[in-house]
C-alpha cells in the first residue's frame, strides 16, 4: 500500500486494488500501532479508530487536500500510483 503522506507520526496510505469499503472513495491513517479508514468524499470514519488528537490531525489534513485525495482515488483505481501530497504543516 503506498505511503501518499506522513506527519506527527502519522502515515497516510491508500492501496492500488481494494475491495474493502464497498468502492467507497477512502484512504488510511495510521498512527502508533492503531488504524482508521476516511471516506474521502465526507471525512466520515468509516472503520477503525485513531486517539482524538491524530483523527484531528488527520482530518485537519484531508480537508485541506481533499482534491488531491479525489485524484489520487482515480489513479488507484486506474492501477497507477499515487502521488505523494503534502504533509500538515
Amino acid at each position: 500500500m503506498p505511503r501518499i503522506s506522513s506527519f506527527y507520526g502519522i502515515v497516510i496510505k491508500m492501496y492500488f486494488d481494494e475491495a474493502r469499503h464497498e468502492g467507497r472513495p477512502h484512504f488510511h491513517a495510521t498512527y502508533a500501532g492503531e488504524e482508521a479508514t476516511f471516506d474521502i468524499d465526507n471525512l466520515e470514519l468509516i472503520a477503525g479508530a485513531l486517539p482524538p488528537r491524530a483523527r484531528r490531525l488527520v482530518l485537519e489534513w484531508a480537508q485541506a487536500h481533499q482534491v488531491e485525495l479525489r485524484e489520487n482515488w482515480s489513479l488507484s483505481r486506474t492501477h497507477k500510483p499515487p502521488r505523494r501530497i503534502d504533509p500538515l504543516a
